[in-house]
């Protein structure tokens, strides 16, 4: 098992290392305008999917991805929630929206989602909104993310996945090498993702008929 620590260094070759290196300097840059730019796509399914949750008293959350802190405010007082980011400069505006919101049962790191620095089985919750298409090896991510939630923990994926439209998908796909300049990949496959992430999903739905992000939830199979 893991020591938990709060950071730990992945072995990376050349290639995912300059990856690494090119996400921190985008959402370096993004940092200050985040909010501003993505707060209403991606708030009202954050706020869906944490709310759907059904979060008990003392259940332990890990937030992987929490960015500025978009999620932070919906959680409920009664858990504790640890979340984590690649970008230093994110979590600056994620620690000011706790200090300023007095949110004492949220805590935040600087971590790579795919060496998450905790033991096995540290969380009854794991949320993960709009990572999986940035990170280098979005599945090397579901593996740690498994390990660190508990045997039948409940995993939540908020994020974007090609259309199944040929139209739209024909569309992302060409776009793909412009979204990967600016932070993210436009052509990762919902079913393709379930499969090779090994997930159990118990519901997947859209909070809109027509929309590109969707809102998985699978249990924790050990």
């Amino acid at each position: 098992m893991k020591k938990e620590m709060s950071m730990q260094e992945p072995f990376l070759g050349g290639g995912q290392s300059l990856e690494i290196e090119s996400i921190k300097k985008v959402y370096a840059a993004y940092s200050s305008v985040y909010d501003m730019l993505f707060k209403r796509f991606f708030y009202p399914r954050i706020s869906n999917a944490i709310t759907t949750m059904d979060i008990k008293p003392g259940e332990r959350i890990l937030d992987v991805g929490v960015g500025t802190g978009l999620s932070m405010s919906v959680y409920p007082r009664h858990c504790k929630v640890v979340g984590i980011d690649l970008s230093r400069e994110m979590l600056k505006k994620a620690k000011k929206k706790i200090d300023d919101n007095r949110l004492d049962n949220i805590n935040v790191l600087s971590m790579d989602a795919m060496s998450v620095g905790f033991a096995d089985n540290s969380f009854d919750k794991v949320f993960i909104s709009h990572v999986v298409s940035v990170v280098p090896d979005p599945y090397r991510v579901m593996e740690e993310v498994k390990r660190v939630c508990k045997k039948d923990g409940v995993v939540v994926v908020v994020n974007h996945f090609k259309s199944k439209n040929p139209f739209i998908e024909m569309c992302e796909k060409w776009m793909n090498p412009l979204c990967k300049k600016i932070g993210w990949r436009s052509d990762l496959s919902l079913n393709e993702f379930v499969r090779n992430a090994g997930l159990k999903v118990t519901k997947q739905y859209m909070l809109k008929k027509l929309d590109f992000w969707h809102i998985v939830f699978a249990t924790n199979e050990k």
